[in-house]
């Protein structure tokens, strides 16, 4: 080879070089707009995904909010009836003392009546400062069936007394807002 012919074929080199050179930074530019966009769908990427845990995180405090609140009505509703069974087994002992002052008050013994009355007294404040309350009703009262029991159905005496209380066999008691024995009453018909 000629030195004519080694300088074009350096030149020819040379200029393939270059036109690699230039390939090579216009794909560089590509590779930088490519990253661009690369770097535009990270951005967004993570902006979707914060979007995502503070949704996630949202939905776990409120649900933990709930939680919360759940738990402390359970509790208090807990506290409000801890001694229902306690209370509801001392009902029986409160009507056996309503009976016995019935049956005492027709002896003419007064000190021993008065006895048994601060007993009963005392027994029904106690349960009382529990929450323990007694369902007001009376004969003629009208007659619900959400709230009382009704034993039987007798024929009224009269017109005014039909679908009313006539007579309350049995006391009824609450336990703050839950009914823990229904009133048993008789009905007329």
């Amino acid at each position: 080879m000629s030195k004519k012919d080694k300088a074009s074929t350096a030149d020819e080199i040379l200029d393939q070089q270059v036109d690699t050179n230039d390939l090579s930074q216009e794909e560089a530019e590509v590779d930088d707009n490519g990253e661009e966009m690369n770097t535009i769908t990270e951005e967004e990427q993570l902006k979707e995904d914060l979007a995502k845990e503070k949704d996630r995180f949202l939905r776990l405090f409120a649900e933990f909010e709930n939680f919360k609140k759940r738990t402390s009505k359970e509790r208090m509703e807990l506290f409000k009836t801890a001694g229902q069974e306690v209370i509801v087994s001392l009902l029986p002992v409160m009507d056996d003392f309503d009976r016995a002052l019935l049956e005492i008050s027709k002896s003419e013994d007064k000190e021993m009546y008065t006895g048994v009355e601060l007993i009963r007294n005392k027994l029904k404040e106690t349960l009382k400062s529990k929450g323990l309350e007694e369902i007001k009703i009376k004969a003629g009262d009208t007659f619900d069936a959400e709230v009382h029991d009704a034993i039987t159905q007798i024929p009224a005496p009269n017109k005014k007394l039909k679908g009313k209380i006539i007579d309350v066999v049995e006391k009824g008691f609450k336990l703050g807002d839950k009914i823990i024995r229904h009133p048993k009453v008789v009905v007329g018909n």
